[in-house]
C-alpha cells in the first residue's frame, strides 16, 4: 500500500485570492513550498492535489485554466504532484456534488485508484472543509491557519513547509 499527502491548492500550494486564482499570473507560490513538496516526496509519499474550483459552475474560468496552473505548479515543483482532483461544482450554482469538499469523495477516489493506506496519510488544508474531508476519509489532517483554536484538526501549523517537517520530521 502506498502512503500519500492529500494537498489542497489555494491557500496550501499557492496563495488564496478572494476573486479565484485561475491564471498563472495569479499563482504566487509561497517561500518553503517548492522546498516541503520536495522533502515530502523524498520521504516516499505519493502527492495528491483535491482542490474545489467553484469559478467553473460560476462560469468564471474553465477547467482548461485548472489544468494550467496546475501544469505551471507542476513546472515549478519539478512534475513532484502525482495526480490532480479537482471538484467544478457548487451548489448554488445547481450543480451540487459528492465530490466538494467537505465530502470526501474526491479523497475515496484516491485512495481506490492509488492503493493509498489511510493509516499513513495526511490531508493538508487551510480551511475546515479540508479538514472535514480529511477525516471523513479517515486520514489525519493538518490544519493550516492562523486561528488554531478554531480548528477542526488536532495539528495545526501556518506553512506547508511547517506541515512537512511534521510529517517528515528528518529526510
Amino acid at each position: 500500500m502506498n502512503k500519500c499527502i492529500f494537498l489542497d491548492r489555494d491557500g496550501v500550494l499557492n496563495v488564496d485570492r478572494v476573486d479565484y486564482v485561475y491564471r498563472i499570473e495569479d499563482l504566487i507560490i509561497p517561500e518553503g513550498t517548492i522546498e516541503a513538496i520536495q522533502r515530502m516526496k523524498k520521504a516516499g509519499y505519493l502527492l495528491i492535489v483535491i482542490t474545489n474550483q467553484s469559478g467553473i459552475a460560476k462560469g468564471i474560468y474553465t477547467r482548461e485554466d485548472v489544468l494550467k496552473c496546475h501544469e505551471y505548479f507542476q513546472e515549478q515543483c519539478g512534475h513532484l504532484l502525482d495526480d490532480l482532483y479537482f471538484c467544478p461544482h457548487h451548489e448554488n450554482f445547481n450543480s451540487a456534488s459528492l465530490t466538494r469538499k467537505p465530502n470526501s469523495l474526491m479523497i475515496e477516489k484516491a485512495i481506490a485508484k492509488y492503493n493509498i493506506d489511510r493509516e499513513t496519510s495526511w490531508m493538508i488544508g487551510d480551511a475546515h472543509r479540508d479538514i472535514k474531508a480529511g477525516q471523513r476519509a479517515g486520514i489525519k489532517t493538518i490544519h493550516l491557519t492562523e486561528k488554531p483554536e478554531e480548528s477542526f484538526s488536532v495539528i495545526t501549523t501556518t506553512t506547508l513547509l511547517e506541515a512537512s517537517k511534521i510529517i517528515v520530521p528528518e529526510v
